[in-house]
């Protein structure tokens, strides 16, 4: 099998795998925000928020770092791929045992802290999870990456499920959670090749070398996008933390869809510049942003008039008031289009450590304005920093890509894609009255009728720049 074809299978099985697991998430979600009600979901988010935020600080870009180190074929594979799980598990150990000792010293009543206990375990096992994905990604078993990812929800769903069943509480679905992550590590480590603990010195320093420009945009990455969730349950109850946090798993799952696709349109992008084709490079920068804005910019746009119905079907008629908050944020997802788009490219043309002071500086004011916000003016303040943190991260990152790339994409289409979708919101708008899936087959319909009658792109042009040069 070629290359090509290859990575175009991998496309594939991506996209399927991505839209399995999504589905299997909000079942999960609909399970938990059923089951434990508002106030103890609001428990779970506490946890899970502030062992995310650890995590993410502790992430230092292991997945990326993996799979362009074996890439790059510097090292022996098997003790590179050792050198870099080991210290993914030093790290990830350290940060996760510390994490809910810290934590003992916050305010929150005992059941959050054993939550925390608990569940420090899943982000142990998701850190491990991290090399091994990276470690697939390289050798394009993607399938097996998937595979892992797809059979942890299914155990989520279904650990949640039993519990849910036989009223066991809020501790024991924490520890479905855990052991959740735990079955997908298990997995992952059967199709590895066999682990040795190593911190060989050369490789150690050529890891830290590779890693510290990702990790310290990871990190100031984490603090505006993860702070506020921190802060907010200091200064709000435990209800207010589970509806905004079912608002919250709602536009993660956006972000998520965001970044897949960025992922699969990466490698074009990378071939084209790596080889400075520049024709070719501007074509596929120009499908990058058509492709993200034809997706997102409609989706975005239902998620926030169609928001009280969706978090209805999706959490329940508790979390109604939830549907109020994710209209709100659902307009900091904006931002994340570009920035997503651009920060990739950022990363093809080698130019990420040009946008760090972007990470930093956001990450500073964010944090800042969340400390003065929150106890002023609780979960709306935190949405309205939200808003102006991505909405700034994503200009300022478009700007200084786009400078160092030297080539400006074409809006026209990305405003043909603003008005089709500020058309088929007006009409979600006007019929809020159907029912949720009449709705959006609505939308869908009167958005595909604008989007063909006003030529944005056609299916002929993508499938030619997705097709690119054969590489044997």
């Amino acid at each position: 099998m070629s290359l090509h074809r290859a990575v175009a299978q991998g496309t594939i099985i991506q996209i399927v795998g991505k839209a399995i697991s999504t589905l299997l998430g909000f079942v999960a979600i609909a399970l938990l925000t059923r089951t434990l009600g508002t106030e103890q979901f609001g428990w779970y988010i506490t946890a899970s928020s502030f062992l995310q935020f650890v995590g993410v600080l502790s992430d230092f870009g292991f997945v990326l770092t993996t799979s362009n180190m074996l890439s790059e074929g510097q090292f022996e594979r098997s003790r590179l791929f050792n050198t870099i799980f080991t210290w993914r598990g030093i790290t990830a150990f350290i940060f996760q045992v510390l994490g809910p000792l810290v934590f003992l010293f916050f305010p929150f009543q005992s059941e959050i802290k054993w939550a925390v206990a608990i569940m420090s375990a899943s982000f142990f096992f998701q850190s491990l999870n991290q090399v091994f994905v990276g470690l697939y990604r390289e050798q394009l078993r993607i399938g097996v990456a998937v595979m892992g990812e797809i059979a942890s929800r299914v155990a989520l769903v279904t650990g949640v499920a039993l519990v849910a069943a036989g009223h066991n509480g809020f501790l024991w679905m924490m520890g479905a959670v855990s052991i959740a992550s735990l079955l997908s590590t298990v997995y992952y480590w059967l199709y590895a090749p066999t682990i040795h603990w190593s911190t060989d010195r050369a490789i150690s320093a050529a890891i830290l070398a590779k890693m510290w420009p990702v990790a310290t945009a990871v990190i100031f990455n984490s603090l505006y996008f993860q702070a506020g969730r921190i802060i907010l349950p200091f200064y709000i109850s435990q209800t207010e933390v589970g509806l905004f946090g079912a608002a919250i798993r709602v536009y993660d799952i956006v972000v998520q869809m965001a970044a897949l696709i960025m992922g699969i349109l990466m490698p074009l992008l990378t071939f084209a510049w790596a080889r400075q084709l520049k024709n070719d490079f501007k074509e596929r920068l120009q499908l990058s942003l058509n492709l993200m804005s034809v997706l997102l910019v409609p989706l975005i746009v239902g998620l926030i008039v169609l928001a009280r119905p969706l978090m209805i079907l999706v959490a329940g008629t508790n979390f109604t008031a939830s549907g109020d908050m994710l209209a709100i944020i659902g307009i900091a997802l904006f931002g994340v289009t570009f920035g997503m788009t651009f920060g990739h490219v950022a990363l093809t043309i080698n130019r990420q450590r040009s946008v760090l002071w972007i990470y930093i500086s956001d990450a500073f004011i964010s944090f800042l304005a969340f400390l003065y916000v929150i106890p002023h003016y609780g979960w709306r303040g935190a949405a309205i920093i939200m808003i102006f943190s991505e909405l700034y991260a994503g200009t300022l990152i478009t700007i200084v890509t786009l400078r160092y790339a030297k080539t400006i994409p074409s809006f026209v289409a990305f405003f043909k894609i603003v008005l089709a979708s500020a058309i088929m919101g007006a009409v979600l708008y006007l019929t809020t009255s159907l029912p949720l899936l009449v709705a959006i087959v609505l939308g869908i319909i009167t958005y595909a009728v604008l989007i063909m009658g006003l030529r944005v792109m056609t299916w002929e042009r993508v499938r030619d720049v997705l097709k690119g040069p054969k590489i044997a």
